[in-house]
């Protein structure tokens, strides 16, 4: 068997010279030592074109191509002088068994369990405190995440800013008559003094130049064939802007939801599962647009459960 024995110089691999795991990998190891060796000079002579090159100011192409030269040919000498000229191996040192006798290890057993119960039992209170100490820095760590998800939406998802006798404002803050908007015509609205607000954003189309009635008991809603809608898809809450005039139709641009508009916004395709919300309306004796009241159930997407 080999053996290794440490000295104070460096770890010396004795035995017998003879035995195949010490002896090189090649079968001339005199020959294989000449290639490696002129891998290793031919590498070194790339490696100085590349610096002269540089050091003239010479092409890029040439300074690449020999630096890659001398880099290839080092690491095929190194990986041969690693294969073919070192010890195959393997080594192994003898030593006598680590594993200790039964008895001590019962004894150091008992040893740790009676150590572990006088230290838990002296430092009980110390122990309660770090558990309080623990679950106070858990809570607090977990402030800045609840904190990073925003504002808690409270009842901002049941009810908008529309109110009775709320004004049709455009995005430009303009108030909506009557008169501008013609037959056809689509524009997005807000309430008066909330421009802007997702939830309250509304689609109001003149669909028809007399009153229709979408569902029964909102036959005042849509007044000179004027009708609004929540602009937030039931879906997914995108919005919903498309408006095909030949069939009364709005569609939601992401998931191709199609809402009736004269059927109170009944989907006819897609995914929402339920009609967009409709917003009543008239108009007041300057011509104005207003809102009669509010929505009368929450918009976008349901978080709720209804009937």
């Amino acid at each position: 068997m080999t053996e290794v024995t440490e000295t104070t110089e460096a770890t010396v691999v004795t035995g017998n010279s003879n035995d195949p795991h010490l002896q090189p990998a090649s079968v001339h190891p005199k020959r294989t030592e000449k290639v490696v060796a002129a891998f290793i000079v031919l590498a070194a002579a790339g490696f100085a074109t590349y610096g002269a090159t540089y050091w003239q100011g010479g092409s890029a192409q040439l300074q690449g191509a020999s630096l890659g030269i001398g880099l290839v040919l080092l690491g095929i000498a190194l990986a041969a002088w690693g294969k073919y000229l070192l010890p195959r191996g393997p080594f192994m040192e003898a030593r006598h068994p680590m594993r200790s006798s039964d008895e001590e290890r019962a004894r150091m057993a008992n040893a740790v369990i009676e150590r572990g119960r006088l230290v838990m039992h002296r430092r009980g209170f110390l122990g309660k405190l770090l558990a309080a100490a623990g679950a106070i820095m858990g809570i607090v760590v977990a402030f800045p995440v609840i904190r990073s998800l925003g504002p808690l939406p409270k009842k901002s998802l049941d009810s908008t800013d529309w109110l009775p006798g709320s004004y049709l404002v455009t995005a430009q803050g303009l108030r909506v008559k009557a008169s501008d908007v013609e037959v056809g015509g689509i524009v997005t609205v807000f309430p008066v003094g909330h421009v802007g607000n997702a939830m309250d954003q509304t689609v109001l189309i003149h669909a028809s130049a007399v009153p229709f009635t979408t569902m029964p008991g909102r036959e005042s809603w849509t007044p000179e064939g004027y009708v609004a809608y929540s602009k937030v898809c039931t879906h997914l809450g995108c919005p919903v802007g498309l408006y095909q005039h030949q069939t009364q139709q709005l569609l939601c641009p992401c998931h191709q939801s199609v809402f009736n508009i004269l059927d109170g916004a009944e989907p006819q395709f897609g995914p929402a599962p339920r009609p967009l919300p409709q917003l009543p309306l008239y108009i007041d004796t300057a011509g104005y647009l207003r809102s009669q009241s509010g929505y009368d159930q929450p918009v976008g997407p349901g978080f709720w459960e209804r009937s």
